[in-house]
């Protein structure tokens, strides 16, 4: 048969072991385009772990290994995190609450716990802030709020939209940092109207409020430091998309045994 072909035995048979060994090119073409949409969909936020996961949960079983060797053929990079300031201003005359959530992060069930925080994103309007509210058991942005100013209505708007949507009950702890917004009458008298139990990181403590902490480094860095807001309009709906469609709904979280919010919340109901 080699001399038929014209060729030597070593190479005749060097090219069968590389035909044998190569991948079935549909189904790896199949493998680079799912690894491409997850990195489009995801804003190009996922790492190997992730991206193991989502091929995963696609119907494509490879390992954090091929997921890597996966996004390397197909040139996906992740972006990495730029660094920020914190900006919550503490010193301030208004009462504070004890620290009644005590960095007990991992909560039973939905509504028993919330943490609460305020961020900053610049446009070519100016600053526009942003306040959240997360629920800790899976981790799901339950409220928001955002404004060109930093008044205690916007912490107050962001808590009142978690009531309107989750009904929480009376004994759910609410955890923020001292800002003076979080301190005010308004918001004081918004937990007490409810039955809620305030409570606020330690002065200066950045860890007993780290959960937000880690959302708001999830957004900057898997969006906004991306952007170039002209408008605080353009800011709010993307920041709203980053939210409602992505993070809560597809996001995979580590915490989550990677799965989204969403879907965590789900499970946890019908189990």
């Amino acid at each position: 048969m080699c001399r038929l072909l014209g060729v030597s035995r070593s190479a005749y048979y060097g090219h069968e072991q590389c035909r044998r060994n190569r991948p079935d090119d549909l189904y790896h073409r199949q493998l680079l385009d799912a690894v491409l949409d997850i990195a489009r969909s995801c804003d190009y936020t996922y790492g190997t772990r992730r991206m193991k996961r989502a091929l995963n949960a696609s119907g494509y079983p490879v390992s954090r290994w091929k997921a890597r060797k996966l996004m390397r053929e197909a040139v996906v990079a992740v972006r990495h995190r730029k660094k920020y300031k914190v900006t919550t201003d503490s010193n301030h005359p208004l009462p504070v609450f004890e620290n009644q959530l005590n960095r007990q992060f991992t909560v039973t069930g939905p509504d028993q716990a919330y943490v609460c925080d305020i961020t900053y994103i610049w446009t070519q309007e100016g600053w526009l802030y942003l306040a959240v509210v997360i629920d800790l058991f899976s981790r799901k942005v339950v409220g928001w709020s955002m404004s060109s100013r930093m008044k205690a209505s916007l912490v107050c708007d962001a808590l009142r939209m978690a009531i309107w949507l989750r009904r929480p009950r009376p004994g759910l702890i609410v955890h923020s940092d001292r800002g003076s917004q979080y301190a005010s009458k308004a918001y004081r008298n918004l937990l007490k109207a409810h039955g809620f139990i305030g409570s606020m990181s330690r002065l200066g403590n950045c860890w007993d409020n780290a959960v937000a902490e880690s959302f708001f480094g999830s957004l900057k860095r898997e969006r906004c430091q991306w952007r170039h807001y002209q408008t605080r309009y353009e800011a709010q709906q993307d920041i709203l998309q980053y939210i409602a469609v992505f993070y809560n709904s597809q996001r995979l979280h580590s915490y989550l045994d990677y799965k989204s919010p969403n879907q965590y919340e789900a499970e946890a109901v019908k189990g």
